[in-house]
């Protein structure tokens, strides 16, 4: 079972760190490394995606792509996490808005703008997470980065609290854009749930539970779940290499443009990755990832597998 290589779409519980959700997932499909494309906090819940064996050489791949999230905003109530497992520091009265004042007030948070990540966040300052240091008493604020919201919507209004749904560039902080949205509406608001539906083109309905690995692993049926390397790149042009090319690939000579036709490159539909290639043999194994050189007249390896 350690010759195990593919993705395991996750539906990560609550009250779990990522890094336990994928130890767990390690443990019961029996590989000997397993790594995810993108943290859940441990309250939220959702699509964690499992990089097992060879494919974590993948998740670059996965890291930045859009996620789309269900979550609920409760205003009135700001905390020093910027959601529900924080300490309360202020409060403030929940404006009698209706449901058109606060979905205009969402439709200024779509596009492009500057974010400050929260001082309670996984990101590193001088080697140290924020959040340790945020715990020691000794918050850094990290200089706003750049995000893209490309869908926002309102659905449903129950005040002092709205869910909303959200589709996001990747390292779009939800907990953020809640006391911001709260902020703007004239009071202070964080986030109370937050639901991972979509991350980097894998959805909620591809994802299994631990318990449903649980039981396929009792009935030695793991394997159906997991998504071989080749169709996680469903987004990368694919070439089917000849025995010219998969020689070239295991001596690890260089690849000229010249044998890899762009006639014969197939092209999926809202291909992503235009510059990568993704090379498999005739029984559709993963054989390499090559990146077009600047030049356009051979290939450059990213990744090669055996």
């Amino acid at each position: 079972m350690n010759g195990l290589n593919g993705l395991v779409v996750l539906n990560k519980p609550a009250d779990i760190s990522s890094a336990k959700a994928v130890s767990k997932v390690k443990k019961l499909v029996g590989a000997a490394k397993v790594g995810h494309t993108g943290t859940l906090d441990p309250f939220a819940t959702g699509v964690l995606v499992c990089c097992i064996g060879q494919a974590t050489r993948l998740a670059r791949f996965f890291l930045h792509g859009n996620k789309t999230y269900e979550a609920v905003l409760q205003l009135g109530t700001e905390t020093d996490t910027q959601d529900a497992t924080g300490q309360i520091v202020s409060r403030a009265g929940v404006p009698d808005l209706e449901r058109p004042q606060i979905e205009s007030v969402f439709k200024t948070f779509k596009g492009k703008q500057m974010q400050h990540p929260p001082v309670y966040a996984a990101l590193k300052h001088k080697g140290t997470p924020l959040y340790k240091l945020a715990r020691q008493g000794k918050p850094v604020q990290k200089p706003p980065r750049a995000i893209n919201i490309s869908s926002l919507r309102v659905l449903d209004v129950n005040l002092p609290q709205i869910r909303f749904v959200v589709t996001c560039s990747g390292g779009t902080y939800i907990r953020t854009l809640c006391a911001d949205i709260g902020r703007k509406m004239g009071s202070v608001g964080h986030l109370a749930k937050l639901h991972r539906t979509v991350s980097s083109g894998f959805n909620i309905d591809q994802a299994v539970s631990l318990e449903t690995l649980l039981e396929l692993k009792k009935q030695s049926r793991h394997n159906d779940v997991i998504i071989h390397m080749s169709a996680a790149l469903k987004k990368m042009p694919a070439f089917i290499a000849t025995g010219k090319v998969l020689e070239c690939i295991l001596q690890g000579k260089q690849i000229s443009s010249e044998l890899v036709p762009s006639s014969i490159i197939k092209l999926p539909e809202n291909v992503e990755f235009e510059d990568y290639l993704k090379v498999v043999d005739g029984k559709n194994r993963l054989r390499a990832v090559l990146e077009r050189a600047p030049s356009g007249a051979r290939y450059n390896y990213c990744c090669v597998f055996h």
